[in-house]
């Protein structure tokens, strides 16, 4: 049905700029996740999907729902192939070769499938070495970057508002051996305290989130970035640092203006002290079938490293 829907839309999502595309496109996304919502399978105890032909999925309800699975009930069949595949990404797990390892991420926990924003950090610890300092990881997801710096000598803790994203990443930080030098805190961006070093890769697109996982990639309005950079500086320790990574695609598709984040870095009373770029090495950027293949082609990701300007 989904592929049915994408095919069958009203014309191609093209129009006479990128921003256009990009808005027809993520309306055309909306009303097809509200339409696939409505189909709804059954869920015995078991639990169990009481169909013909309807896959062993106990073991990814479970780990979805936890002992809620287990009673009767409705799901939507949208979120039933999600919540398997997510137990196919947890079972196999995800190849972060910046960590020479694979993560094991849980339902509705944004996988690393990206790596230029895992390799920018990985390349800063080099150029600027992180141990022994007291770092933290704003917004942590999976706790990739958090182990990056962990495995570079860093003490770390990692903050997200997801108890799914702490619970995954506190799993993978055993997983690494890295217990005790990650410590996963339930926290909206910043604990009370400060810190040598601060780390964050935030949602890059300011615009609204269709599903939960989304909210990984979409941030409403630009609030996530504007409230982290707004409170960096109160949060990093006499002579700290932050370091901001950051795709640019928002600016090339239109969704925010060029300079505005070096904007609000200046508001913060911030300046970049230094900084390196990545391009793209994900097959979207490669696809010249996609409405925004102009933007994601030339997009680039950027580390920059805050200070304060006094």
């Amino acid at each position: 049905m989904g592929r049915r829907l994408s095919t069958h839309r009203e014309g191609p999502v093209r129009g006479p700029d990128l921003l256009s595309r990009f808005l027809a496109d993520r309306q055309a996304r909306r009303q097809e996740h509200l339409l696939l919502s409505r189909l709804v399978v059954p869920v015995e105890p078991g639990p169990a999907v009481p169909l013909a032909h309807a896959p062993e999925a106990a073991a990814a309800l479970v780990e979805a729902l936890g002992e809620a699975a287990r009673l009767p009930g409705l799901l939507p069949l949208r979120d039933l192939l999600g919540m398997i595949g997510a137990h196919e990404w947890r079972r196999k797990g995800v190849d972060v070769p910046a960590l020479g390892a694979r993560l094991h991420p849980r339902y509705g926990v944004f996988a690393p499938v990206r790596g230029e924003h895992v390799d920018l950090v990985a390349e800063a610890a080099r150029r600027w070495p992180v141990a022994g300092k007291q770092a933290l990881d704003v917004g942590t997801g999976t706790g990739v970057l958090a182990f990056v710096l962990a495995r570079a000598g860093a003490s770390v803790t990692a903050t997200d508002v997801s108890p799914a994203a702490l619970a995954s990443a506190a799993e993978d930080a055993a997983r690494l051996g890295l217990t005790g030098r990650v410590v996963p805190v339930l926290a909206d961006l910043f604990p009370e305290r400060s810190f040598d070093l601060v780390v964050c890769n935030p949602p890059w697109l300011p615009a609204e989130a269709v599903t939960p996982l989304d909210r990984a990639i979409y941030d409403p309005g630009g609030a996530f970035l504007a409230r982290f950079l707004a409170g960096l500086r109160a949060h990093l320790s006499p002579g700290g640092e932050g370091w901001l990574v950051l795709s640019d695609l928002a600016e090339r598709i239109g969704l925010r203006r060029p300079g505005e984040v070096e904007s609000l870095i200046a508001e913060a009373g911030l300046v970049v002290a230094g900084g390196f770029e990545a391009v793209p090495t994900h097959p979207r950027a490669r696809d010249a079938e996609d409405p925004l293949h102009e933007a994601r082609s030339r997009e680039v990701t950027s580390f920059r490293r805050l200070v304060s300007a006094s």
